[in-house]
């Protein structure tokens, strides 16, 4: 499984061919929320902040000022203001000051940390401050690229996107009909046709930040949203975001792209406590908020593909997912995202048909053309350094493929290249795309199955 705020929705932030006034005006309007100034700003009961601090200085022992603000992800006015709660109240108190007011490193008394013991067995978790369920879910429904006023892609942008595909233009004509709709989409067709490399690609259509918290507080329990491998940071630079006026609770990410297949079962659908972290963890189906969730292999889920999908068909129409914790209570937590599946089986054989309609486009990826199978040979060629033989080419399309009736699948040219060159590199030569090579690369791509096929008409026999 792979698992981002934006001024503009999008479904996987940012075009790929966005003009130069669009892309200065995502430069000029900030993205992260305004950094909270007092404890009432941040949104959070002055205890749980409180018992944040006092955690945080009891894992350190004397305690820069400014080392808490960067733990805890709050503003030194934010942890100022504790602190001097907490010297009222004699749990803790200056032990070095230095030239400046925000040079001082504070610790607990014993007072402190006898507040402390108490605090970290209510809860384990010391780290950033997180953000409310309210806040939250704002933020998700402004960056949402489901919007109606959301910004849609231009033909020239898919195509862009989708240039080295070779795909036929009726299927890229649904593709852009299915975007611009902003209803869940489903690839279906055989294996090796480029379904999925298809529908991670969709994740480039949109390329501007967002904002994803680091954590929620829902009823009284921590939910960690941000990840750093789901969430990498922006493609764009964001220079003119002032840091030191932004809420920190909040990460700038590029929008997520959340690819899971025919390991998802029911529980992963699910929170999950991390004891050792004193957190509930986010499914990876809510870690693709305001990004591109994919669905592969439909129909081979440890768990049936209608319960899989009516869940999260109307999790997305109603904007919300009720997912339960350890122990059974179930916390409602926002929902929204771009929804592809993808399937190798005939869809028929795997939805009803109400569930078929609430999909909305169901698009066939089949084999390329010829000319469509032969560009993109000669892209992979092109990309890989390696010359482009056309007469070994027409060799593997007349001769090996036209014999075997093996259709002509976009997978195969990257896997074919990918054994030219293993073969070359173990020979200690340059790899070469001429008809031995391919012959031999063919060979051992689909020698199993050829010895398969001998043994089942033996037995036959």
């Amino acid at each position: 499984m792979e698992a981002f705020i934006a001024s503009k929705p999008a479904a996987f932030s940012g075009h790929l061919a966005a003009s130069s006034s669009d892309a200065l005006e995502a430069e000029r309007v900030p993205i992260l929320p305004r950094q909270p100034r007092t404890l009432r700003d941040t949104g959070l009961e002055p205890r749980f902040v409180t018992a944040l601090v006092v955690k945080a200085m009891h894992a350190s022992g004397k305690t820069a000022l400014s080392f808490l603000t960067g733990r805890l992800h709050l503003s030194i006015g934010v942890v100022r203001e504790v602190l001097q709660g907490l010297v009222a109240e004699q749990h803790a108190e200056v032990a070095w000051c230095g030239e400046s007011d925000i040079d001082v490193h504070y610790q607990l008394t014993a007072f402190g940390q006898r507040a402390a013991a108490e605090y970290l067995a209510e809860s384990r978790y010391v780290g950033a401050a997180p953000v409310t369920l309210d806040a939250y879910r704002a933020l998700v429904e402004q960056q949402s690229l489901r919007r109606h006023d959301g910004v849609r892609i231009t033909p020239a942008e898919l195509h862009a996107a989708l240039a080295d595909d070779s795909i036929d233009p009726a299927v890229r004509e649904l593709l852009g009909a299915a975007l611009h709709s902003n209803r869940p989409l489903m690839l279906y067709g055989p294996s090796g046709s480029g379904k999925t490399t298809l529908a991670r690609k969709l994740a480039r259509l949109h390329q501007e930040p967002v904002a994803v918290p680091h954590a929620v507080l829902v009823k009284h329990e921590i939910v960690q949203i941000y990840d750093p491998v789901l969430h990498p940071a922006p493609l764009q630079s964001r220079a003119l975001e002032d840091r030191r006026s932004c809420d920190t609770r909040w990460a700038l990410c590029q929008r997520p792209l959340v690819h899971t297949g025919a390991e998802l079962g029911r529980e992963m659908l699910e929170l999950h406590s991390d004891c050792a972290s004193g957190v509930l963890r986010a499914p990876p189906h809510l870690l693709a908020n305001n990004g591109l969730l994919v669905l592969d292999d439909i129909g081979r889920q440890r768990m049936p593909a209608g319960d899989v999908l009516y869940r999260l068909l109307g999790a997305l129409e109603r904007g919300t997912d009720h997912v339960a914790m350890p122990g059974g209570a179930t916390h409602a937590l926002p929902f929204d995202v771009s929804l592809v599946l993808a399937t190798s089986l005939v869809p028929e054989s795997v939805l009803d048909d109400s569930c078929l309609r609430r999909i909305g486009y169901q698009i066939p990826v089949g084999p390329l053309s010829e000319p469509g199978y032969r560009a993109l040979l000669r892209h992979q060629c092109l990309l890989r350094g390696i010359d482009a033989d056309e007469r070994a080419i027409d060799y593997l399309i007349n001769e090996l493929h036209r014999r075997t009736r093996r259709p002509l699948l976009a997978a195969l040219p990257h896997e074919l290249l990918g054994r030219i060159a293993d073969f070359a590199g173990f020979a200690g030569r340059a790899p070469r795309f001429d008809v031995d090579s391919v012959t031999q690369a063919w060979s051992s791509l689909f020698v199993s199955c050829a010895e398969k096929e001998r043994s089942n008409l033996g037995d036959a026999q």
